[in-house]
């Protein structure tokens, strides 16, 4: 228990030591749900450390070399495989984050699932996407808690205008299928796309 309280308390002086790299990250309880994630997870410490590691350089850099060009980005790490979301403006700057994230020394597999939104469609539903997207990922918390047979600390999720991307690991197919259908059940989800990776224990 002690182990797992001070993993948390270090998650969380790290992303607050990097709060303006991490900026990009609309979810203000991003931070915390990373931390306890982390906490509980069945991996070793070390490989979690890589991940947040991982994290915090690739969202430096391209905040560093995007800057406001990016409208919203997440990053997210899984035994060193990275996977991005949000939204940018056009193709060439959701190639130029691919881009970016994959020159991190590190980086095993990347997903980039960044969708494109044109400006004006931004400027006129951002906050409320955001709202919507909040409620959907607390959603989707709650119902993988509950159920049966998924081990939600293995998994990430993101939603992005009702769009869903499901990352992490499963120890089966059955579990991956699983946590999709409970997904694809929730209001206002439009789509899920599921980048979870099996692997039995």
């Amino acid at each position: 228990m002690f182990r797992f309280i001070s993993l948390a308390l270090a998650v969380i002086i790290l992303q607050l030591a990097t709060s303006q790299a991490q900026a990009i990250d609309l979810n203000p309880l991003s931070a915390i749900k990373n931390a306890v994630e982390a906490a509980v997870e069945d991996r070793s410490s070390s490989d979690i450390a890589k991940d947040f590691e991982l994290k915090t350089k690739i969202t430096a850099k391209i905040v560093d070399k995007m800057g406001t060009d990016v409208f919203s980005l997440n990053t997210d790490v899984y035994e060193q495989d990275v996977m991005l979301t949000g939204a940018v403006e056009n193709k060439r700057l959701k190639a130029m984050a691919a881009s970016f994230a994959k020159s991190i020394k590190g980086v095993k597999k990347l997903y980039n699932e960044v969708i494109v939104i044109k400006g004006i469609d931004q400027d006129k539903g951002a906050a409320e996407n955001f709202i919507d997207d909040a409620v959907i990922e607390g959603k989707i918390n709650a119902l993988l808690l509950d159920a049966k047979g998924v081990n939600v600390t293995n998994f990430r999720w993101r939603a992005v205008g009702g769009q869903v991307f499901l990352f992490g690991r499963a120890f089966s197919k059955a579990e991956s299928s699983k946590a999709t259908g409970v997904v694809k059940g929730i209001k206002n989800v439009v789509s899920v796309t599921s980048r979870v990776k099996i692997a039995p224990k």
